[in-house]
């Protein structure tokens, strides 16, 4: 069972028992997070469904397990003859997120009309 999310402006491909680092989340350790903007999903079967933009009866659960900067980055920026040099680093925060499960919710009757 595969789903892709999008959280922080970019898109993961996440199963059960996965881990990913994502872009920083207001959560603390140990929170229960829900994904709910999930643009695909494949179930065991290898049904697959996708959505437009998104799935609206599936929803991904996940456990925050950390959070952290990630490695640091130079930016350099030089202009010749002039004595112009900046040096500059960056961290990038970031939440550490387990998936724990893809649950498919009921279809609504609304959504049953629609269809």
């Amino acid at each position: 069972m595969i789903a892709v999310i999008k959280t922080g402006g970019k898109q993961y491909l996440v199963s059960p028992g996965e881990k990913i680092k994502i872009e920083k989340i207001d959560a603390k350790v140990g929170d229960k997070v829900n994904f709910k903007e999930v643009l695909l999903f494949e179930d065991e079967k290898g049904e697959v469904i996708l959505g437009t933009p998104y799935i609206g009866n599936i929803k991904v659960e996940g456990v925050v397990l950390e959070e952290g900067l990630g490695d640091k980055k130079i930016v350099f920026k030089y202009k010749p003859k002039t004595r112009y040099k900046v040096k500059k680093g960056h961290r990038q925060p970031y939440t550490e997120v387990e998936i724990k499960e893809i649950k498919k919710d009921s279809v609504s009757k609304k959504e049953k009309k629609k269809a």
